[in-house]
């Protein structure tokens, strides 16, 4: 085998008070590809990359843990899932990567591995981890819990034409938070919790308010609370902004397109509207040769 292609799920991450921990794949993906060189390379294949300062890492992670002796790779990465817009662009990265210098060695590391090093590189699990095992996860602590989400749930996704990266992100939260507003946003991500573990969707309505993270990030995205307000009158149970940002999120068990409307015709300046459902399968092996 000398090169393999992955499909990695975007996610959505936080669902509001569920910071850092609670998260979904979704059904739009990134394909890496990751082709084994020979020792001697003059250049990789046409359309591959011989390396950034992310791949790099990750490879150097890989080797790592696995306690394998370092071989040269070229990668390529294409699909739907865009930069820096709170929808895991840096997990299909790092993750592809992974997964495909595994099964070029054999695959030595286990699924749990790989989330493992994904989540560490990234700093955080509540990508990383639907977009290894798909579906709805809670991720942190002890382990990661894992539920099935239903195909009639949709979720519809505002993305502007703008970047927020997730440090900038982090920059504008504060050091404390007020005790009532984290008692709230416990709630909310246990009820959110619930709802998934019981398929019970319902219970979503309301849940994704939170005091942790999107008051403050609303300086980033000015619409924020706008988009998901329309959204809610369309028929969603609920909205969120996508992880930190831009994408926001309303989820929705009727009417997505109207829902859509409503989102777009709130939001200011250029973007795009997806609609997509949960994937359950999570990274998973497209080809090999």
């Amino acid at each position: 085998m000398q090169s393999v292609t992955f499909r990695v799920p975007a996610t959505t991450a936080n669902l509001g008070p569920g910071y850092d921990c609670l998260g979904i794949a979704l059904g739009l993906a990134n394909r890496v590809t990751v082709t084994r060189l020979p020792a001697v390379q003059e250049k990789p294949p046409v359309g591959f990359h011989p390396g950034d300062a992310m791949a790099a890492e990750a490879a150097e992670q890989f080797f790592l843990k696995s306690s394998l002796t370092e071989f040269p790779f070229a990668w390529n990465i294409e699909g739907e899932v865009p930069r820096s817009r709170g929808l895991g662009s840096s997990v299909t990265v790092r993750l592809g990567l992974l997964a495909g210098l595994n099964a070029l060695a054999d695959s030595p590391l286990s699924r749990q591995d790989l989330f493992e090093l994904c989540a560490s590189l990234e700093g955080h699990p509540d990508n990383a981890a639907p977009a290894a095992f798909g579906g709805f996860t809670v991720a942190g602590g002890e382990g990661t819990v894992r539920f099935e989400v239903r195909p009639e749930l949709t979720f519809v996704l505002l993305i502007p034409d703008f970047e927020v990266s997730t440090p900038a992100a982090r920059q504008v939260l504060p050091a404390q938070l007020d005790h009532a507003a984290a008692v709230m946003s416990c709630a909310n991500a246990c009820r959110i919790t619930a709802a998934f573990a019981s398929q019970n969707y319902g219970l979503l309505r309301g849940a994704f308010a939170d005091g942790l993270h999107q008051p403050f990030r609303r300086s980033l995205i000015p619409f924020l609370t706008e988009v998901i307000a329309a959204g809610e009158r369309a028929g969603a149970i609920g909205g969120f902004l996508s992880g930190s940002g831009s994408t926001i999120c309303c989820v929705t068990e009727s009417e997505p397109k109207h829902v859509a409307e409503a989102m777009s015709a709130a939001a200011i300046g250029t973007h795009t509207v997806l609609m997509t459902h949960a994937d359950n399968a999570g990274a998973s092996l497209l080809s090999s040769q």
